[in-house]
């Protein structure tokens, strides 16, 4: 099973110091990893990722561990897909970043799930073919 893992779950699973090992999140990401699922990234959630590490030796274990990830490759329907579904969803009063609207067209194109810990990707799939992971 292929599944995106969104900014906010790494970001439980990488850069916290103390983190609930019982979160459904990290249960969750650690069912898939386990399973040898396909964990799949887009260059913005690898960007979000990186964005901010402060030492350079983080940085760089940070490269190497996400390395193995494969990322989906983005086409010019999707960054149009998103803006459409991101137009759809403030009609119905839903504002998400860019790069949440991003995400969500993508994994709808493919019929790829969203591992998210990130409400806004809920208010989306209210009102889109968006389909989240169970947690």
């Amino acid at each position: 099973m292929n599944i995106v893992v969104d900014t906010s779950v790494w970001s439980l699973f990488l850069r916290r110091e103390k983190r609930d090992e019982s979160s459904p999140y990290l249960v969750k990401l650690r069912y898939h990893l386990e399973h040898e699922d396909g964990i799949l990234l887009l260059g913005e959630i690898l960007q979000e990722l990186l964005d901010g590490v402060k030492h350079f030796s983080h940085f760089d274990l940070l490269v190497e561990y996400l390395g193995p990830f494969a990322l989906i490759e983005l086409t010019r329907s999707d960054y149009i897909e998103a803006a459409r579904l991101k137009n759809h969803c403030r009609g119905k009063g839903i504002q998400a970043s860019l790069i949440d609207f991003l995400i969500a067209s993508a994994c709808i194109a493919r019929n790829f799930p969203l591992l998210t810990a990130d409400k806004d990707f809920i208010h989306i799939a209210r009102h889109s073919r968006l389909h989240l992971v169970n947690t």
